[in-house]
């Protein structure tokens, strides 16, 4: 242990907030598009962008043509199923997403037990095809809901699940494809 003498001057500067910067600047990488994750706002490649960056939130943008699954919130693994699912589907260039699932709590999936869905973005058709699941494993959600949202200008945007989703799919394992 130290122990360490503090003037009243110097215990008083030390309690003075540092005013700190809320920005940030952000290279946006050329030949895409960029969606900000908190907003929906669509920018274009090949520029650097004053983005708001407070404490609590970083810059975050998503590449056009992404597809992003977002779940119920939960603690550990398996505290409860991961069902209904959001797919967030970001316009602007065609995409392509496999989602992996497994027993959440062991070593099976190397010897094969987990299962696979391919969601593929056909930007140009507004499609979403959602291809026929590819294995298995104990416990699997076997019929799921999939609330398909294409983010825009404040929807479909934050960390919060989308309460008016664009369309809701029953999943049975089947391919299925989605006009949007």
């Amino acid at each position: 242990m130290e122990l360490f003498w503090k003037t009243p001057d110097i215990f008083a500067k030390e309690q003075i907030a540092e005013k700190r910067e809320q920005t940030r600047n952000v290279y946006l990488p050329t030949g895409n598009d960029w969606i900000d994750f908190w907003t929906g706002e669509t920018l274009k490649g090949g520029q650097t962008i004053s983005s708001d960056a407070p404490i609590d939130k970083i810059p975050l943008l998503v590449k056009a043509g992404s597809i992003i699954p977002m779940g119920p919130f939960l603690q550990y693994a398996s505290e409860k199923p991961a069902d209904p699912l959001e797919i967030r589907v970001y316009p602007g260039a065609n995409g392509a997403f496999q989602l992996y699932e497994d027993e959440n709590d062991n070593y099976n999936y190397e010897k094969g037990a987990f299962a696979t869905i391919t969601f593929r973005w056909d930007d140009a058709t507004r499609k979403l095809t959602i291809d026929k699941r590819k294995g298995t494993f104990k416990g699997m959600i076997e019929k799921r809901s999939f609330q398909i949202t294409v983010v825009g200008k404040s929807k479909g945007t934050g960390l919060e699940i989308n309460k008016t989703p664009d369309k809701v799919i029953q999943y049975n394992g089947e391919e299925q494809v989605v006009q949007m």
